[in-house]
Parts: C-alpha cells; sequence; structure tokens
C-alpha cells in the first residue's frame, strides 16, 4: 500500500510516460498515435520531439500545434494528419529512412501542475530488399536485343547490381543464362550472340545489400529472321534427256535456316568446253515447301556440260551456295543412254573439279554475277566520300564476366552532324566479312554495356554515320569474355585507321626493325667466320660432323666426310 502511494506521488510530480514500439519498413508511411479529451480539457497546445521526453517542452522538436492546426514544423516529412480540434495530435512521418530509428515523445501540455499528458515511442526502421523492375524492349534485331527500365524504390539502401536471365522460350528458368552486372546507374543493356528467329524470355532482378528483389515481368521477345548461314544439303544432279536436268536437294541444317524457308534460287549456266568458260548465268525460283526438294532444268542443249549452284531464301536475305559437280544432258541421238548422277559436296565454300575446269563458290549475300571459268560472290562495299564523318575512337572500360562496359570519342563530324553508331561484334577466328553482330547507338551516346551471352573471345569495331555516309572502321578491341565473376581480358588491340597514326606508327616500327635486323646480321656473320674456320680444322683432321657437334646444339646425326658433303 505504500509502495502504490509512492508511485503514484512519482506520477504526479513528474508526469507518467506511456510507451510502446514500432516497427516499420524503408519507403513507408508511419503514424505515431497521440490523443488527449478536448471536450474535457478545450484546445491544447502540443509537441513532439526526438529522444526522451524532457521535464519541459518537447527535445529536438519536428513538430507543434497550437490546438487548433500546426504552427511549425522541422520537416515536409511531419504531418499532423488528425484532426487537431478534437485532439488527435498523431505523427505522420512521410517515407521513413533508417535514420527515422529512435524514440519520439508527444506532450500534450495541460494546465496545472504536473498535468501534462506524455506519450513516448520507439520507432525502429528496418532496409528492404528492392521493388521489382518494369523491363520493357526498346530494340530487337537479328542478334541482338536491348531491353531498358526506370528505377524503382530500392528498399531503402543503394542498388548494387542488376541480375539478367535469358532462356529460350521452351525451356525451364533453371537452365537460363544468367549474368549480374555490377552498375547501379544503368537503365538499358544491350544482349548480343543471339540466334536470328529465336524465341527468348528475359527477366530481371535488383540487388542491394539486403538481398534480391522479386522477378521483373517476363519479356518474350523472337529475334529476326536472318539470311540463311548454310547451304541446301545433299544436291544431286541426274541427266534425263538431252535436254533437261533433274535437282534433288534438302533443306540447310534446322540450325541454319535463321529463320522460315520461302524459296530457293537455282542458277544454272552452260560450260563452253572449246572455250573453256562458262557461259550467263539462267535464274529458276522454287518454292520452299518441304524436306525433300526438286526441280527440272529444262530447254538445255544436249551433250553440254552445265553448271547449277543452289541458295537457300528467308525474308531476310539468300544464304550460301550448295554445289554439285559439272553435269552433261545426255546425246539426243542415244535416248536410251544411262542417266549419270552426281553428288555434291555441300559445304559453305566449295571448289568442283573436271578435266581442266575450276568453278569457285563463295558465301554471299549479295546477286550473283556472271563471269568466266571462277566466279566469286561476295559483300558489296560502300565507298566512303570525303564528307562522311571520321571514325570514333573506341575504348574498353571493364569486362566482367560476360559483360562488356564501353566508351568513345566521336571524331569530326564532317559536312553533316553525326545521326549515329554502329558497333560490329565477331569472333576473333572469323572474318568481317562474316556472320557479325551489330548494335545501333544514337548519336548522342557515347558510353554503353553489352552482355555476350557465349564466352569466347571477340572483334569489336565502331563506325560513325551522318546523312552523307559511314565512316572507316575504328579502332579495333579485342577482349575475352568469361563466367561471371572471372575477369576476361586477354588482349587489347587498337588498330588505327588514321592515315597520320599509320604512318607515325609504320616510321616507328621500321625503327624497331633496324634496331633488330642490324645486330642479328652481324651475329650471323660471325657465326660463318667461326664455323669455316672450324670446318677446315676437321676437313685437315678428316672427321665428321659428330665430332665436331658435341655440344648437341645442333643435332645431324650423320657420319658423311666433309668431302662428300
Amino acid at each position: 500500500m505504500i509502495l502504490l502511494c509512492c508511485n503514484l506521488l512519482f506520477c504526479l510530480l513528474l508526469g507518467c510516460v506511456s510507451a510502446e514500439s514500432i516497427i516499420a519498413t524503408v519507403g513507408e508511411d508511419v503514424t505515431l498515435i497521440c490523443n488527449y479529451d478536448a471536450q474535457t480539457y478545450g484546445k491544447l497546445s502540443a509537441c513532439w520531439g526526438r529522444g526522451a521526453i524532457p521535464n519541459r517542452g518537447c527535445a529536438e522538436e519536428v513538430i507543434r500545434s497550437d490546438g487548433a492546426s500546426m504552427v511549425n514544423r522541422l520537416s515536409e516529412r511531419y504531418l499532423l494528419k488528425g484532426d487537431v480540434g478534437v485532439g488527435d495530435v498523431s505523427l505522420t512521418i512521410r517515407q521513413v529512412e533508417e535514420g527515422d530509428s529512435g524514440t519520439y515523445g508527444c506532450r500534450v501540455e495541460v494546465p496545472g501542475w504536473f498535468n501534462d499528458h506524455k506519450h513516448q515511442l520507439t520507432l525502429t526502421v528496418v532496409a528492404v530488399r528492392p521493388n521489382p523492375l518494369k523491363v520493357e524492349t526498346k530494340e530487337v534485331k537479328e542478334r541482338t536485343l536491348t531491353v531498358c527500365w526506370t528505377p524503382g524504390f530500392d528498399g531503402g539502401r543503394p542498388i548494387t547490381a542488376y541480375r539478367i536471365d535469358l532462356k529460350d522460350k521452351q525451356a525451364f528458368w533453371d537452365a537460363a543464362v544468367s549474368t549480374e552486372v555490377s552498375n547501379p546507374e544503368l537503365t538499358q543493356l544491350t544482349l548480343v550472340a543471339l540466334r536470328p528467329a529465336k524465341p527468348y524470355n528475359l527477366r530481371m532482378f535488383v540487388i542491394n545489400n539486403v538481398g534480391m528483389s522479386e522477378a521483373s515481368n517476363v519479356l518474350t521477345v523472337t529475334t529476326k529472321e536472318a539470311a540463311p548461314e548454310g547451304p541446301p544439303l545433299d544436291m544431286q544432279l541426274e541427266a534425263l534427256t538431252a535436254h533437261s536436268i533433274k535437282v534433288t536437294w534438302k533443306p540447310p541444317r534446322l540450325d541454319q535456316r535463321n529463320g522460315v524457308l520461302r524459296s530457293y534460287s537455282i542458277s544454272y549456266r552452260e560450260y563452253d568446253s572449246v572455250g573453256r568458260q562458262f557461259k550467263r548465268w539462267q535464274h529458276v525460283s522454287v518454292t520452299a515447301t518441304q524436306e525433300l526438294e526438286s526441280a527440272i532444268l529444262n530447254n538445255l542443249k544436249p551433250s553440254k556440260k552445265y553448271g547449277v549452284i543452289i541458295q537457300a531464301k528467308t525474308n531476310a536475305g539468300t544464304g550460301p551456295a550448295s554445289t554439285a559437280p559439272l553435269c552433261s544432258t545426255l546425246e539426243e541421238v542415244h535416248k536410251t543412254s544411262t542417266a549419270s548422277t552426281f553428288k555434291s559436296s555441300s559445304s559453305v565454300a566449295t571448289r568442283w573439279i573436271q578435266d581442266t575446269t575450276s568453278f569457285t563458290s563463295a558465301h554471299t549475300t549479295s546477286t550473283i554475277e556472271t563471269g568466266t571459268a571462277a566466279t566469286v560472290w561476295a559483300e558489296s562495299t560502300t565507298t566512303i566520300t570525303s564528307v562522311a564523318p571520321d571514325p570514333p575512337v573506341i575504348e574498353l572500360k571493364e569486362v566482367k564476366g560476360k559483360t562488356i562496359a564501353l566508351l568513345w570519342t566521336p571524331g569530326f563530324e564532317g559536312d553533316s552532324p553525326i545521326t549515329g553508331y554502329y558497333l560490329e561484334c565477331k569472333a576473333v577466328t572469323a572474318s568481317w566479312d562474316n556472320t557479325k553482330t551489330v548494335v545501333d547507338f544514337s548519336p548522342n551516346q557515347t558510353e554503353a554495356t553489352i552482355i555476350e551471352i557465349n564466352p569466347s573471345t571477340y572483334n569489336i569495331r565502331m563506325f560513325a554515320k551522318n546523312s552523307l555516309g559511314t565512316s572507316n572502321a575504328s579502332n579495333v578491341i579485342t577482349f575475352t569474355t568469361g563466367e561471371a565473376g572471372h575477369q576476361g581480358v586477354d588482349l587489347l588491340t587498337t588498330v588505327s585507321t588514321d592515315t597520320h597514326a599509320a604512318a607515325s606508327v609504320k616510321e616507328s616500327q621500321s625503327g624497331h626493325l633496324a634496331a633488330i635486323v642490324v645486330p642479328v646480321v652481324l651475329l650471323v656473320m660471325v657465326v660463318a667466320i667461326v664455323t669455316t674456320w672450324q670446318l677446315r680444322r676437321i676437313k685437315q683432321k678428316k672427321g665428321n660432323l659428330n665430332m665436331w657437334l658435341t655440344n648437341e646444339v645442333l643435332r645431324y646425326r650423320g657420319s658423311e666426310s666433309l668431302q662428300e658433303l
């Protein structure tokens, strides 16, 4: 009883303080409750402060009310959303941060000694994982995919990385290729080395030091078609009559079709055995229908040799040619002569030889031209005029796993503003004329991050464009990508296309070459003199090479006499 009376006296003297704890998440709005009975006491002044409630007022005051409305606050994040006139002085803190954690005290100033109403709370604000992204498709090409996004709520901690998952549409996510990009400033990236006409699924995750977000929306994209990479298979020629040859073949390999096969282009021409040259090409187009195709070439001359090539076509272009040895039509007077069959080698670049005639075919995407016995198809080239821009200079900023960060410095724009850049990427073992990846960039871009799905060694170069043409190629950079976590720069090569730079390099190389060649020549002369002297000594002693070369620097095992040598 005495203890209870003491507690009551203590409350009357110092004022009793109620307390509670609240746990909140970074980014949400939190309301700390504090009320008094305005009908009984009337409208009273109230304040909120941080820390324990002192004997008078509020410590580190954040907001104050005069009983009718708010009269002062430390920040716009602090609000009195309740009806202050009826006694609701609850404090709302908007979008709380980890720094908002701590003790908060509410004091309602009731007239009289030791009458103030006090309410104390402890707020704990915890960081969370980031919110998932909303990913959008920016550009889809034959072998590249560019995606972009707008960063969302970071969970109260800085974003440290993004993770990208890419898979075949039919596969499970367990089989996806995952790549982590440690650049929190990114808002778009380009994935390269994709297959043409192939459906993919892509999703992304955001990472901070608390954890990884939920998966973003899933993008389903199908890359654009490209010209077939492989020739038709198993091409055979069969002479049916004196005026016709039957051609049979199969489509290119499924993984080399790069889209839906629409048709085949059959080109044939007569070979003049006397003049040892081919005549003009003739062309036939056949609709692609099935896995075993055939066509009959009519109106041919009797007893004449014909060369035939076949190319598969998609909506994007024409693939490489399949070839077979020359086939002769039958003699017109021998109607019972046996038809002969020839089988092709079905390679991308094939050389056929019959008698002394050669016929050469190469990978092409351009129109077949007429020519002599050796005809080559090649990609057309664009002549760069003097008013086109200078090429940019590209630098390799970072290679991390399968991620490549690039930056470039624009050159002189020529007689017209630069309208864009495009980057070419190919395997280091491939030719620039062969299949390569092309990535376009806007004229204002000077850096980019791309993801190379297949770890390997690659070459990249860049071109600038304006309305008058395209620049020469920039310097070439060679890099090696690898699995995540493995730095993959094997070689950084810059090949200058600038005339002055090339002359400077050539002059420098000449100086180095002279510095190396002169000592080597002197050394060879000294060795020759010593060798001649030794040979004379050995000749006098009638020895052999085995007696002289005992130090095993040179290993001639013969024992012929020096007279015979």
